[in-house]
């Protein structure tokens, strides 16, 4: 497995796997409408938006296997909280390698992103309530959970909850 920063050429690849792995874990908490259509041209017009031009203010990390597949992928948005730091925004791993150690090397890689900033911050991100399995990978990881909240999602105008994990060192996640 090679890690290494997205390009243009991960659109469509990173885009399937969004949206492979939201069908698989956000049924209930986006409505099936969206998750049954709209979120592939959704998903390819986000990554598209993202990678289609270098951004300094995130990062994007792909987990490429030895025959080129795109194993999984971490986003990164710096200095998106005052508070808690840079977001990580997108973790996501296919499924059929889940439980691999994976996920664990790209939060490391993101955790690399953050710092090696000029101005180095702490982490977090968002888990949908109804995730217990992601909960039990950031807890394992070091997070710690610090709020609840609202998140508006892009299905249309539904709402559900999420728990917010921090990691005030990110050097924990190395």
């Amino acid at each position: 497995m090679r890690l290494r920063p997205a390009n243009s050429d991960d659109i469509d690849a990173i885009a399937a796997l969004h949206v492979d792995s939201w069908r698989r874990n956000y049924r209930g908490a986006l409505s099936d409408a969206f998750l049954d259509g709209p979120i592939e041209d959704d998903r390819f017009a986000k990554w598209m938006g993202r990678l289609a031009e270098p951004n300094a203010n995130a990062a994007t990390t792909v987990a490429i296997e030895a025959n080129g597949a795109l194993a999984g992928f971490v986003h990164t948005i710096f200095d998106e909280d005052a508070a808690d730091g840079a977001l990580l925004e997108n973790l996501h791993v296919r499924h059929a390698i889940k439980r691999s150690g994976l996920g664990t090397q790209l939060m490391a890689a993101s955790a690399r992103s953050v710092m090696a900033r000029p101005t180095p911050t702490g982490l977090f991100l968002t888990v949908l309530v109804q995730n217990t399995n992601a909960q039990a990978f950031y807890e394992a990881r070091g997070g710690t959970r610090s709020a609840e909240e609202v998140w508006s999602s892009p299905d249309g105008g539904s709402t559900t909850r999420v728990f917010r994990y921090v990691w005030p060192d990110p050097s924990v996640l190395l």
